[in-house]
């Protein structure tokens, strides 16, 4: 007995294929997560290592990761 596989195919929307609304929410999300990220590597940048938990170049890296890295740098990588 021969079983029928079926696969899906997806296809990737462009951005200028989205609707209004999408458009104007990835550009959002996008605008915060890179004025997150720009905030937190300018704080890690001019703060003295002695008031950073850990590495600088862990949270630099930390940092890069989508909006969940900078807003764990800014709740645990900075000592008061």
């Amino acid at each position: 007995m021969s079983r029928t596989v079926t696969t899906r195919t997806s296809k990737k929307t462009r951005f200028a294929e989205m609707a209004p609304w999408k458009q104007a929410l990835v550009l959002t999300l996008a605008s915060v997560q890179l004025s997150l990220a720009a905030t937190a590597w300018a704080d890690l940048a001019t703060r003295p290592a002695e008031k950073v938990n850990g590495s600088k170049l862990k949270w630099a890296l930390v940092i890069a990761v989508n909006f969940f890295g900078p807003i764990r740098y800014f709740r645990k990588g900075r000592r008061p």
